[in-house]
């Protein structure tokens, strides 16, 4: 190739590189790869509540990410895998005192809209359900809770994670 080839090449590989159209592109993709990884991230969030796994669910949060706004809010890793703790021993110390295994529970997360305020910077709004398994003909499946909520979502570190899981808004 002629240096004069060569310098044409790298012309309209610059011009590609920086084009409007390659910089949509690279952004839907990432928008699409981003999207996965909430997904992925908001369904680690629901199977580690249902399992009452404290220490995977308060790895779907940031640091200092909470559950909850206000006064009540849960704050803190170590806060929130208190928060699961506790939810685990009081479904223990209720099977004590009746005799009866708590049904298995599902967190369902509905008709979510996903938002991207910036690239590293993400808002979910859904309904949410809490839903109770049967256990057998007399004690049918039983919705316990039903809502709305507002996350905020941020990417750290390269990683998808909540900062506020808001379950309870006030609009």
């Amino acid at each position: 190739m002629t240096k004069t080839g060569f310098m044409g090449a790298v012309f309209a590989v610059a011009v590609l590189v920086g084009s409007p159209a390659l910089a949509a592109e690279n952004s839907a993709e990432r928008e699409a790869r981003d999207r996965a990884q909430i997904e992925k991230l908001m369904w680690q969030y629901v199977r580690a509540l249902d399992t009452e796994n404290a220490d995977a669910y308060a790895a779907t949060y940031t640091p200092d990410g909470q559950f909850g706004t206000g006064a009540n809010a849960v704050k803190g890793r170590e806060a929130l895998k208190k928060m699961i703790d506790g939810l685990r021993q009081g479904a223990a110390a209720d099977e004590a005192k009746t005799g009866e295994k708590r049904q298995a529970m599902y967190h369902v997360i509905t008709n979510s809209y996903l938002e991207f305020v910036d690239k590293d910077h993400a808002r979910l709004e859904a309904y949410w359900m809490t839903v109770f398994a049967a256990a057998g003909p007399n004690k049918p499946s039983r919705v316990a809770a039903a809502g709305r909520e507002v996350d905020d979502l941020v990417r750290t570190n390269g990683q998808w994670l909540i900062k506020v899981r808001d379950v309870a808004p006030k609009n």
